[in-house]
């Protein structure tokens, strides 16, 4: 059973139907990207990254773009989120074409395995359940803003149209890819921006330089990856089995912090139409008089108030088992974790047997890999490869009466 029909659910179900093993995927095709991303972003990963797994012929975002007449290059075009969308769509018709698009709300442990509850209560039975849920479930707003989530204050997943905020006074937390997309969306739609930052400036990336112009020892700390360029990043890509073996906190501490808020080059001149507040916190934050009441202050301790219309919380995603609520408690409380997020074998399989987790729930103990696109092939491969060895009995899918 997978759980999740965006790129590493899609990519596992086209692998498993390869091997002919008996399974069914719930979930609506790319939900996420479909709804939860602004319409008018570029993907942040570089087009040679952006694929999904096929576990056959050359089904690359490469080859959809030349069939399709799509500009394209491994590096230096950008991909378009429509593009993407429609590529990943594309794969799905091609390798996974019976989705069932109901949503699972519930998972327990029951009879040596799973039962799966669906909208509508049917209920089924699987031996396994792979868990692909993306970021659905794990979008991060900051603590002083939490307590005010709603009309007015929002996570930047809830944007996928801004339409709304035309002629609108708008703050945006963040300096990541996030934050400078939506002061470019809000921007070309009418808005006034502000971008409030932490750190002490917003931190921009470009492509490498040839590698014929740089010394041996720049080409190995240059190298280019699936995450970007650098050594770590292309080791992290390279042998992310190997990442389990850190202590826990190392791990995390990774997750966390490797490649942090940074946006491509092309979104610097959004800098220079938006208000730009670096350096600073939100101490509090309250609604009056139907606006957003933000107290800030910079590193030295001094105030700065600001009113606004809107506040969205550009600041990412972090995993978080208790807030997979369709889980069954006696189920989550199973799970090992590492702080928050499960503690998984080589092959993705957590503490309970049976159930795997991908994508950003297995960055963790993969690595940041697992954050992108770029490790569905990993992920992919070695989850179904495992389910195979262990016969295909163990993944019998059966509706409970």
């Amino acid at each position: 059973m997978v759980v999740g029909a965006g790129p590493y659910g899609l990519s596992i179900a086209a692998h498993l139907n390869s091997r002919g093993i008996e399974h069914r995927i719930f979930g609506t095709p790319m939900a996420s990207w479909l709804n939860h991303m602004p319409k008018f972003m570029l993907l942040k990963s570089a087009g040679f990254a952006s694929n999904l797994s096929a576990p056959t012929g050359d089904y690359s975002i490469r080859s959809y773009c030349l069939r399709n007449g799509i500009g394209y290059d491994d590096h230096d075009i950008p991909v378009a989120l429509a593009t993407f969308t429609d590529y990943a769509l594309d794969f799905q018709r091609k390798y996974v074409p019976d989705i069932d698009q109901r949503s699972v709300t519930s998972i327990a442990l029951r009879d040596g395995g799973f039962t799966l509850q669906l909208d509508g209560d049917e209920r089924i039975h699987a031996r396994r359940v792979v868990l692909a849920v993306g970021i659905t479930h794990f979008d991060h707003v900051p603590a002083v803003l939490g307590r005010q989530t709603g009309h007015f204050v929002s996570h930047s997943s809830a944007h996928h149209d801004l339409s709304r905020f035309v002629d609108s006074d708008v703050t945006i937390i963040g300096a990541g890819t996030s934050a400078l997309d939506l002061a470019a969306g809000l921007h070309d739609a009418g808005a006034k921006v502000r971008l409030v930052v932490r750190g002490p400036a917003i931190r921009f990336y470009s492509s490498a330089p040839s590698a014929d112009v740089l010394s041996s020892g720049r080409r190995i700390r240059r190298i280019r990856s699936g995450l970007g360029d650098g050594l770590k990043s292309w080791l992290y890509c390279e042998v992310p089995q190997l990442f389990r073996y850190l202590p826990a906190w190392k791990r995390l501490d990774i997750v966390r912090h490797h490649l942090g808020p940074a946006s491509p080059g092309y979104l610097r001149p959004i800098t220079q139409k938006a208000a730009v507040f670096t350096g600073h916190e939100i101490e509090s934050a309250t609604i009056r008089d139907g606006r957003v009441h933000l107290s800030l202050q910079d590193r030295t301790g001094k105030p700065l108030p600001i009113s606004t219309d809107y506040v969205i919380a550009a600041t990412g995603y972090r995993v978080d088992l208790r807030r997979l609520r369709f889980m069954d408690a006696d189920l989550r409380n199973r799970i090992r974790t590492a702080g928050p997020m499960p503690i998984l074998s080589p092959n993705f399989e957590s503490s309970v047997p049976g159930l795997y987790f991908t994508g950003l729930a297995a960055a963790g103990s993969f690595g940041p890999l697992l954050r992108f696109v770029h490790g569905t092939e990993f992920a992919a491969r070695r989850i179904t490869a495992h389910i195979t060895k262990s016969g295909r009995h163990d993944v019998e899918v059966r509706e409970i009466t």
